[in-house]
């Protein structure tokens, strides 16, 4: 029992002696780190104040070194300025001594014309002078004659017994009927003469319009050639195993021929308007230097379109180099076409402009109307360019479109009736039939081989074409190869080979040609999808 009561006694002392004892030491614990943290603070913003320092030295040197360059650009740029201005003003200098001394020459000038027109003005006093003179002697003179006159018919008047009257009413009594004896004679006379000069006046007005109408000689390609910097260009036009070559063949209908020319891509085609297709798409791949199958197809079909309204500008650019007004937008349209088309040869709007030259000039001989002749002549052949090709002889299709147009009756007229398709009823109807051959049967007009060749190549498309899965058709190599463009959708490869067959089977049983024809049939797949 003592020794629990003395362990109570010793815990009860120990609990506040430890207390206390625990107390002073958190304290002494808190100073220590408060004073740990105070001199840290200070550290912080000792360095802080150093940083800052560093910095600021840092942006004053560089806002010194931005001044200093900003300083020498403006010094630099206000030297050029001075030249600039120093230069000014010893042009301005240059140029007012150069005008001073031109008004130096001009004062001297004027002076020197003052003192002519002074000698002048003396020159034509004196002149007025001895005018006046003279005038007076040929009045005095004039008088003298009538004088002279008035006595002689007097005397004569005496010795015939008649007046002055009198004898002119005989005179003229007696001239009277011997002019009308010799009339009559001199019209049979003149009658006669143009019955036997008629032929040769006529030929002679035909001669003297052809050699008034300057025209050129046909010259009928089936070639282009496009020039190029350098044949590093060749490689990319041929592209990756020749993909890009067949694209750009494929989406014009031409050959592409790159061989060893030097700097010159040849494109071979019947068609001058897929030629030149062709050449420009090819002019604006090269700039552009994108050249893949995508952007070949693209450009081909802006080119597509850059040239219909090419054929726009030339239908009116023609109309406006003859003088041809008030012509319906479609007529201009055709008249375009003319520029892309050829007959045996001959291209379309130059003979049309030639004949419309031809008619105008005859119509001025003749005394017609120049202005329906001139648009008949332009307007005779416009049928031969229709877009659908009826089973109509051009010249009627012609004369119908003219109506639709709203011409002129004697325009339309002329268009139906020179070729003897319909009556001539107008007056330049004969004139556009005879400026129409005129045209064509001048030596080196037309060739008929070069007509017959592309009509023969127009067959051979047409024969492919004709068939089931048939997209195009181009005929190449001069009509030695045919290639057939089918859809992959609806065509497969053994199908594909059939055709092919087929076309070959046809073109054997139904055409004429020299050699043989090779038929490639070409089937290209295609996956298209879009991002949206």
């Amino acid at each position: 029992m003592p020794d629990i009561i003395y362990i109570l006694l010793t815990a009860l002392v120990a609990l506040p002696v430890g207390i206390y004892i625990g107390r002073n030491l958190l304290q002494k614990v808190y100073k220590d780190q408060e004073e740990a943290a105070r001199l840290k603070a200070q550290n912080i913003v000792r360095e802080a104040e150093i940083n800052a320092e560093s910095v600021k030295k840092d942006r004053i040197l560089e806002a010194k070194e931005k001044f200093l360059r900003l300083k020498s650009e403006f010094e630099e740029e206000s030297n050029k300025k001075k030249n600039i201005i120093i230069q000014n003003e010893n042009k301005v200098k240059q140029r007012e001594q150069l005008v001073t001394k031109q008004l130096e020459q001009i004062k001297r000038r004027e002076t020197e014309l003052d003192k002519e027109k002074e000698g002048l003005a003396a020159q034509q006093e004196k002149d007025k002078e001895t005018l006046q003179a003279q005038l007076e002697q040929l009045r005095k003179r004039k008088e003298e004659v009538e004088q002279q006159h008035e006595e002689i018919v007097g005397q004569l008047e005496r010795i015939a017994g008649l007046t002055a009257s009198e004898a002119r009413e005989q005179l003229v009594e007696a001239l009277k009927s011997e002019a009308q004896t010799k009339a009559s004679s001199y019209v049979k006379d003149i009658v006669a003469q143009a019955k036997l000069t008629a032929t040769k006046e006529a030929k002679k007005i035909v001669i003297e319009t052809i050699q008034r109408t300057a025209a050129e000689h046909a010259i009928e390609n089936c070639v282009s050639v496009f020039n190029i910097e350098s044949d590093d260009i060749k490689g990319k036009i041929i592209g990756r195993e020749g993909r890009n070559i067949r694209a750009l063949e494929a989406a014009t209908g031409v050959e592409i021929i790159v061989d060893d020319t030097p700097e010159a891509i040849i494109i071979s085609g019947f068609d001058p308007v897929r030629r030149e297709v062709a050449r420009l798409s090819l002019h604006r791949l090269v700039a552009d230097g994108r050249i893949h199958p995508a952007r070949i197809e693209e450009v081909v079909t802006k080119t597509r379109k850059n040239i219909d309204e090419e054929i726009i500008e030339i239908g009116e650019r023609t109309a406006i180099d003859l003088g041809i007004h008030g012509l319906h937008p479609e007529l201009i349209k055709m008249v375009g076409r003319m520029r892309f088309r050829s007959s045996y040869g001959q291209n379309l709007l130059q003979h049309s402009r030639e004949v419309a030259n031809l008619c105008a000039t005859m119509a001025a001989e003749l005394g017609l109307n120049v202005k329906h002749a001139k648009r008949a002549g332009l307007l005779h052949d416009i049928g031969k360019v229709t877009p659908d090709e009826p089973e109509l002889p051009h010249a009627i299709i012609g004369m119908e479109l003219a109506k639709k147009y709203k011409e002129h009756p004697d325009v339309c007229n002329a268009i139906g009736a020179h070729h003897d398709e319909v009556e001539m009823t107008a007056m330049v109807s004969p004139l556009v039939q005879a400026c129409d051959a005129i045209s064509g049967s001048r030596p080196g007009a037309r060739r008929e081989i070069m007509e017959s060749y592309i009509k023969r190549l127009k067959e051979l498309e047409e024969a492919a074409v004709s068939f089931d899965g048939v997209n195009q058709c181009y005929a190449i190599q001069a009509g030695r190869e045919l290639r057939v463009m089918v859809d992959s959708d609806n065509v497969s490869d053994e199908k594909a080979a059939q055709i092919s067959y087929d076309i070959s089977q046809k073109i054997e049983k139904e055409m004429q040609y020299p050699g043989q024809i090779k038929i490639t049939v070409i089937r290209e797949m295609r996956a298209i999808s879009y991002a949206k």
